[in-house]
């Protein structure tokens, strides 16, 4: 299984009715404060778009619900490794992506061979507020270093300009969400960030085992 370089976080999955047909090949749901009803018909849509277009749907934090509709991907926090059940998903066959801010946070998912580890935020966000303060490149260099043959997220602060200088800093795959969802035309921006990541997909794509 190969991981898309570029990855797009949309909390609605009218998002993905957009987006999807551009060529996105990697997207991440992340739904905030919705009933279990929506937040279960929302999963169950957006696993139905990304089977039509051949994308890797990733369930955020909700994984149950991600198990119950058939998914194949989630994404945990640190909060949520509290409370999640790490038997159940790997029972059920789910590969499993998670956060990280600082040492002890690797240490911690390191023990549990998660399929792909973030780091963020690589630059200065303003999604929401951290208590880190930016990584920087140094840091995505001395992660990968780390983490060896395990995927490699980037996120926080990123943009299409900043995109090579965090491949080559050793990110994998750059995840991305106010540079799409707050530009004036999200849809152009994501086909630049198509292009951008295109030529790093052809040198090297982060392989997940099966």
């Amino acid at each position: 299984m190969r991981l898309a370089r570029f990855y797009p976080i949309f909390d609605d999955v009218s998002w993905l009715v957009r987006m999807l047909p551009l060529g996105v090949k990697l997207v991440q749901l992340r739904i905030k404060e919705q009933p279990d009803d929506v937040i279960s018909t929302q999963i169950a849509e957006a696993k139905a778009l990304c089977d039509a277009h051949d994308c890797l749907l990733v369930v955020n934090d909700y994984w149950q619900q991600a198990i119950d509709a058939g998914c194949s991907w989630v994404h945990l926090g640190q909060e949520d490794l509290d409370s999640a059940d790490l038997y159940a998903i790997r029972k059920a066959g789910i590969h499993l992506g998670v956060s990280t801010h600082d040492d002890d946070e690797l240490e911690r998912v390191l023990s549990m061979s998660p399929d792909y580890i973030a780091l963020g935020p690589v630059y200065p966000t303003i999604l929401k507020k951290m208590k880190w303060h930016q990584q920087g490149l140094p840091k995505v260099r001395e992660w990968k270093e780390r983490i060896g043959s395990t995927p490699l997220v980037g996120i926080g602060g990123m943009n299409v300009e900043r995109a090579a200088a965090a491949f080559e800093a050793g990110a994998d795959v750059i995840s991305v969400v106010t540079d799409i969802t707050l530009h004036e035309n999200p849809e152009t921006r994501v086909i630049e960030w198509l292009e951008a990541t295109r030529q790093a997909e052809t040198l090297q794509t982060p392989q997940i085992r099966a």
